[in-house]
């Protein structure tokens, strides 16, 4: 637990953080039976994950101001887990969900999350809110004798097949309480739309449609008004081999949602989180919910949200609410049996409609770039396959789009003499005839797999009548990879077999380094390495015999035309020449 957060505290700083702490408290009970609901659970088990894991995240976590619990974002595949292995093995899986986040903190694994790319967050959370908003159509519209499947296409086939049993009291329920919802939204944001809501349609609902809607009671039973005894689950190798994958789906994600829970609060708040320390807490939650019952748990964006907007000072506002969660569970717990499953349906259906990230969605689809279509199939993915495939394939395609845009960002091109600039017969140097015996060539941008077919398109091939020696300018080259340092070795061994050699000039640290341990540096020879361009001109100059230039009338080899001059003080040719394939001029000291 890091201290330093509650650096200053003092008796203001309580009574804000009792304050925060008790609104959102009140706010996380429905939205914590709701989600239980939606994931094909008893509703209590997220008020135990509320409690347990809501009090763990603030007192381990990473960040000052993150609210834990159950999430919209954790219901496909909670649902899924439950629906294929039962609830024990889904409670197993997300013990062992908590072991990897641990693991992925101690490792400062934290850091790597940042690196997924926007599109695929943006296209598997609005999957999801597809997935969460219809699943309350069949409990929103009171159908009857629903069965529950993975799939969302055979879900949409269950609703069709059962709109003969809609019941009108369950749509006026639903409906009371989605008006106070969005009224609440609009009207008193400050207030707990959600618990309002709820009361107001249980209460009508209880008054003038008693028996005539389904409750929480009649579909799952009484809510008790304490804690679960403390259970440790059953642990044998061929469960962990069995639950491995979905354990570490649900790390995966929780791990995604609450560090982007967390920047979320860093920008509210101005304060900043330590993402490997977020890891550990919330592992430490998802390890302590299950052995009392307890489904996986993360960041709660809007919950924290909430938190900050009602004025927490420190982690123990997180604290508080989990306290009051319980307080609440154990004095009226017995009441929220009548609480209408029609009355929860707006509530989720709100939560999905805000998670749904719309118009970034709509931006990303708009643009038409690579990134639309990762959106699109991560999108299309976690709504008709599942969320593990959307993230995998998202990636991979993310992947590859990156290599390509890399790819073609590598240039290699050819340095020619600009005529204009030299005094001697210009014509017989030209874009089609310039010195025959030396090539010099500029190579821009990372020198790796995906910019290796343009490195050997671009490159000369050895050879009678091919330049003897080639010297590169590698001085924008801030990356080579094992890829491009094989394509290198390919032209320098080229070059030697035909008497040949390869100059580098302005070479940076990377890729100097990564050719001194593949030994390739050596093989060129330390003495074939420049600082400056002009240097090695002047050493290529005098290793040949420059009387013989094709491209030259002059002898002496300072009068070609490819040089304006040479400083014998320095020992500096200066040179002007242009790259055609940008259109960019080149003059000056080398």
């Amino acid at each position: 637990m890091g201290w330093g957060r509650f650096k200053g505290y003092n008796i203001a700083s309580l009574r804000k953080d009792l304050i925060s702490g008790i609104i959102v408290g009140v706010i996380a009970i429905p939205l914590g039976m709701a989600f239980a609901i939606a994931s094909g659970v008893k509703p209590e088990y997220g008020i135990y994950t509320t409690i347990v894991a809501g009090i763990l995240i603030s007192l381990f976590g990473g960040s000052k101001f993150q609210i834990g619990g159950p999430t919209g974002a954790f219901i496909p595949i909670l649902f899924a887990i439950a629906m294929e292995y039962g609830y024990e093995n889904l409670l197993l899986a997300g013990m062992m969900a908590g072991v990897i986040l641990v693991l992925m903190g101690l490792l400062r694994l934290g850091v790597l999350i940042k690196f997924i790319p926007r599109p695929v967050t943006i296209g598997f959370t609005a999957g999801i809110a597809v997935i969460i908003f219809t699943g309350q159509i069949a409990n929103f519209l009171g159908l009857k004798d629903m069965k529950r499947h993975e799939s969302f296409v055979d879900n949409m086939k269950e609703i069709g097949l059962h709109l003969s049993t809609i019941n009108l009291y369950s749509i006026l329920t639903a409906v009371i309480c989605l008006a106070v919802l969005v009224l609440g939204i609009r009207f008193a944001p400050k207030v707990p739309g959600a618990l309002v809501g709820l009361l107001c349609a249980t209460i009508i609902a209880a008054l003038f449609f008693s028996g005539k809607v389904t409750t929480i009671g009649s579909a799952y039973g009484d809510i008790p008004n304490t804690l679960p005894s403390f259970h440790f689950p059953v642990i044998t190798w061929e469960r962990i081999k069995l639950l491995l994958r979905p354990a570490f789906v649900i790390a995966m994600l929780g791990a995604i949602e609450s560090l982007l829970s967390a920047v979320v609060a860093d920008g509210m708040s101005g304060s900043r989180h330590n993402s490997n320390r977020e890891l550990i807490g919330q592992g430490v939650a998802n390890i302590a919910a299950p052995l009392f019952g307890g489904i996986p748990a993360t960041g709660a964006i809007a919950r924290t949200a909430t938190n900050i907007k009602s004025g927490a000072a420190s982690p123990l506002s997180g604290v508080i609410h989990g306290v009051v969660v319980f307080l609440i569970l154990l004095l009226f717990a017995p009441y929220a049996s009548s609480i209408p499953l029609a009355a929860m349906a707006p509530i989720l259906m709100v939560v999905a409609w805000n998670m749904s990230e719309r118009k970034e969605f709509l931006h990303l689809l708009k643009l038409k770039t690579g990134d639309s279509l990762v959106l699109f199939i991560t999108f299309l993915l976690t709504v008709f396959a599942d969320l593990t495939v959307a993230v995998e394939v998202g990636l991979v395609l993310a992947v590859v789009l990156f290599v390509k845009r890399m790819g073609e960002v590598h240039l290699v091109s050819k340095v020619l003499p600009d005529p204009s600039s030299v005094k001697v017969e210009a014509h017989m140097v030209t874009d089609s005839h310039d010195c025959p015996q030396i090539g010099i060539y500029n190579v821009e941008g990372p020198l790796f797999f995906g910019a290796a077919y343009r490195f050997e398109n671009t490159m000369p091939g050895a050879g009678p009548d091919k330049q003897k020696v080639i010297l590169l300018r590698m001085g924008k080259v801030p990356f080579i990879d094992t890829t491009g340092e094989a394509n290198l070795a390919g032209l320098v061994k080229e070059l030697q077999e035909d008497g040949g050699r390869l100059m580098i000039s302005g070479i940076q640290s990377q890729p100097l380094e990564l050719l001194q341990k593949t030994g390739l540096y050596d093989k060129i020879g330390a003495t074939q390495f420049y600082e400056h361009t002009g240097e090695a001109i002047n050493d290529a100059l005098k290793a040949i015999n420059h009387s013989k230039c094709l491209g030259c009338r002059h002898a002496a080899f300072r009068e070609c035309t490819a040089f304006s001059g040479l400083d014998e003080a320095s020992g500096r040719s200066t040179f002007k020449g242009r790259v055609p394939a940008v259109g960019r001029k080149l003059s000056g000291e080398l």
